[in-house]
């Protein structure tokens, strides 16, 4: 009887934690053209051009969530969504913290599939982080306790949610909240900038021949305001395909406007250093960051846009 009680209570918790996949959009995404889904995927789960956004959630059990949650946006120079390393194996360690954790497999800029390629990404991450608040009830989740985390291109996509979010891509949206309330950017694709940005990334969401205005928009270390979000950042100083100073100057743009921020930078392992390492280990310098600014519970002043001490 008692093996039988201990074998209910894990199924009845895997339950819990079993993780769901959804569309963004009920049908073609706004903005969207019309195309057959072309889908594919490698041996490591990394997802190539896709038509269909979604998005999977991974919540905790309820007598264990914190209320926190987290958008994970994987990275993939805006060629590719490498979804398990940078997606599906972070979310499975959030929710094992009492983290509700969404995983967004966004659209790939492609003039196939989309009328304005450069916004497309945004509109997904948009639409997500809505969403999420939207059904914060049905997913015990606090609708001022939700961040976004994202490697890479997807940081360069977290990034942009996190200094455009008073700028919808969608219409329908304005005056709606789509302010994350904290960041974690991991080797981070930052600025469009020629000198300082990852070329494939830049070439796949602007163009081969960007003009300076849409330069300047996705810079983000450009468009960082007193509002934009508390920042946790990780890098390395030997990154090859990502070149720190994305971060340092994220960073510096963060500190100037007075907003929170802490950073890391380790002296090597290259672009994708904390794959490599258990998640057990660097992941809870991010659970201890969330910690000490309030976003594991309830009536921290940070989470309106306020710029209250941390420490």
């Amino acid at each position: 009887m008692r093996a039988l009680l201990t074998f209910c209570c894990c199924l009845l918790a895997a339950i819990a934690n079993a993780q769901t996949t959804f569309p963004l959009y009920q049908g073609l995404p706004p903005g969207g053209i019309a195309s057959p889904d072309e889908e594919t995927k490698d041996k490591d789960n990394n997802r190539f051009l896709t038509s269909i956004p979604t998005l999977t959630s991974y919540l905790p059990a309820k007598d264990k969530a914190t209320g926190a949650a987290v958008l994970i946006i994987p990275g993939g120079g805006y060629h590719v969504v490498v979804l398990q390393k940078e997606g599906i194996n972070i979310a499975e360690y959030f929710v094992k913290q009492g983290i509700a954790a969404f995983v967004l497999k966004y659209r790939l800029p492609s003039d196939k599939i989309m009328q304005d390629k450069s916004s497309g990404p945004l509109q997904d991450a948009q639409e997500a982080i809505k969403t999420i608040r939207a059904r914060a009830a049905e997913w015990n989740v606090d609708t001022t306790r939700v961040g976004v985390m994202g490697f890479s291109a997807g940081g360069h996509l977290a990034s942009t949610l996190g200094t455009h979010f008073d700028r919808p891509v969608l219409a329908a949206n304005n005056g709606l909240n789509l302010r994350p309330d904290f960041m974690v950017l991991v080797y981070p694709v930052i600025s469009m900038e020629k000198d300082l940005t990852h070329a494939g990334s830049r070439k796949f969401l602007l163009g081969e021949h960007p003009d300076e205005t849409n330069i300047k928009y996705y810079s983000n270390d450009r468009q960082v305001t007193r509002r934009t979000p508390p920042t946790l950042l990780f890098h390395t100083g030997d990154d090859k395909v990502v070149d720190v100073d994305n971060t340092l100057a994220f960073y510096q743009a963060l500190r100037h406007q007075h907003v929170p921020a802490e950073m890391h930078i380790y002296p090597e392992g290259d672009h994708g250093f904390v794959l490599k390492l258990p998640a057990d280990g660097w992941m809870q310098i991010i659970m201890k960051w969330l910690g000490r600014t309030g976003m594991l519970n309830p009536g921290n002043p940070l989470l309106q846009g306020g710029t209250g001490q941390l420490y």
